[in-house]
């Protein structure tokens, strides 16, 4: 193992992973922050040192969590980190070169998926996932001391499992990037590419619009599933749209007060401007696709 960086990469790595997702699951100081930084060693593994060095971290992570914590515990690391972050390694590699185009998408497709599958698992339980969201924000109001109110409690149901899904696409981007700024910093590979230059490749805005239709069809005291499937398929394009502004923006004087009071309107006026970036990320990507069919073809 020690001869070959692959291996002593995947060991490192899956072992990194395990002691983080642990940390989490064993309620230790800090384990919160713990439990969202575990997909960075294994993107390293996969981005620094290819697919199989990545399923080798994978199995190491996945023995020490098994053998040191438990079956549940493996389970919701898989679920929420561990397959997502295989799915996006493939995804992104094109023979040695890393394209976003297709992670960036699965950022919501993965959220999306899993909003579904968990839908048909709880289906035979009464109130299927609408339930089960409902008993989880009627216990996390009561930790917290506050009343459950019923008006409270449907408005948390209809969009907490697209919150959900909204964090770990955001810890899965996050992580992914320092990942790949460290593996460049040290020289592990060449570099990697800023998600700013991310663009999304315009079938994708077919699943929000599809997704809109199944929302719309939906009745109204029963659409957390058809509305939390819309926010999640939302937030890559909402990505999409931050990159699009950064790239906008990158000849402008004065550029980091720009960006810095676009971030600031985006904190304090969440919701309208959350919108307005989404708007103008899907703009863009209709924009792209048709100045790439407007433009003339190559020349041989």
């Amino acid at each position: 193992m020690t001869s070959d960086p692959r291996w002593l990469a995947a060991a490192a790595c899956g072992l990194g992973a395990a002691t983080l997702a642990l940390w989490a699951f064993r309620a230790l100081p800090g384990g919160a922050v713990a439990l969202w930084l575990s997909p960075l060693p294994l993107f390293a593994a996969g981005i620094g040192f290819g697919m199989a060095a990545l399923a080798a971290a994978l199995a190491v992570a996945s023995l020490a969590i098994l053998f040191s914590g438990s079956a549940l515990a493996l389970g919701i690391f898989l679920a929420a980190f561990g397959v997502p972050v295989a799915m996006l390694v493939l995804a992104g590699d094109r023979r040695g070169r890393i394209d976003l185009a297709l992670p960036f998408a699965l950022l919501g497709i993965i959220p999306a998926g899993g909003i579904l599958l968990a839908a048909l698992m709880l289906g035979d339980e009464p109130g299927g996932l609408e339930g089960a969201m409902r008993g989880a924000a009627e216990a996390g109001l009561r930790r917290m001391g506050l009343p459950a109110h019923d008006g409270l409690v449907a408005d948390l149901v209809r969009v907490k499992a697209a919150a959900i899904g909204f964090w770990v696409s955001m810890a899965l981007l996050v992580n992914a990037a320092a990942a790949g700024a460290l593996l460049a910093r040290t020289r592990v590979i060449a570099g990697a590419p800023a998600w700013r230059e991310a663009r999304l490749p315009a079938w994708y805005a077919v699943l929000p619009g599809l997704a809109l239709l199944l929302w719309l069809a939906a009745d109204d005291e029963a659409d957390a599933v058809q509305l939390s499937l819309l926010l999640a398929l939302m937030v890559p394009i909402f990505l999409h749209g931050l990159a699009a502004f950064h790239r906008a923006t990158r000849a402008l004087r004065g550029r980091t007060m720009v960006l810095g009071g676009a971030y600031a309107a985006l904190i304090v006026m969440s919701v309208p401007v959350a919108l307005s970036v989404t708007g103008y990320g899907l703009y863009d990507i209709l924009n792209g696709t048709r100045a790439r069919r407007g433009a003339p073809p190559p020349t041989p």
